[in-house]
C-alpha cells in the first residue's frame, strides 16, 4: 500500500475544519484545474480526471471532529482510500492532514505516486486559502 499524505496548519477550531471536510460538495473547491464535471451530494460526489479516469466517490466513515473517510463507489484502476484527518493543534486551531492510500504495483507506483502526491498537497494548500 502506497501512503501520501499533506498536512497544513488552520487557525480554525477543529469542529469548524471538519463540519467543511464532511460535505463532499465542499470538495470541489479544493480540486485543481484538470478535474471537471464535478457533480456531488454530501455523501458522494463524481468527477472526471482530465486525460485519465472518471471517478466516483462515497463516505465511507465519518468520525465527528476527527476524520472522514472517502472511498470510490465503482471500481477504479487500483484500491484507493481518501481520508482527511483533523486534531487540534497547540496554537488553538487546526492541524488538518489529508491521506491517500493506494494499492499501487511498482509500474503504477512510478506513474501515479507523483500526481497523487501532488493532489494532497494541492487539495490542503487550497483548504487553507478556503477556510481563511
Amino acid at each position: 500500500m502506497t501512503i501520501i499524505e499533506s498536512t497544513v496548519e488552520l487557525d480554525l477550531p477543529v469542529d469548524k475544519v471538519y463540519l467543511f471536510l464532511e460535505n463532499l460538495n465542499n470538495h470541489e473547491q479544493l480540486m485543481p484545474e484538470n478535474i471537471y464535471n464535478w457533480s456531488s451530494t454530501a455523501d458522494e460526489a463524481s468527477f472526471t480526471i482530465q486525460n485519465m479516469a472518471k471517478l466516483a466517490l462515497k463516505i465511507s466513515n465519518r468520525v465527528p471532529n476527527s476524520e472522514v473517510i472517502a472511498i470510490p463507489t465503482e471500481k477504479p484502476p487500483f484500491d484507493l482510500e481518501l481520508k482527511w484527518t483533523v486534531e487540534p493543534n497547540s496554537n488553538g486551531g487546526t492541524t488538518a492532514k489529508h491521506i491517500i492510500s493506494a494499492d499501487l504495483n511498482m509500474m503504477m507506483k512510478m506513474i501515479a505516486a507523483g500526481p497523487l502526491q501532488k493532489l494532497a498537497d494541492y487539495q490542503t494548500k487550497m483548504l487553507k486559502e478556503v477556510l481563511s
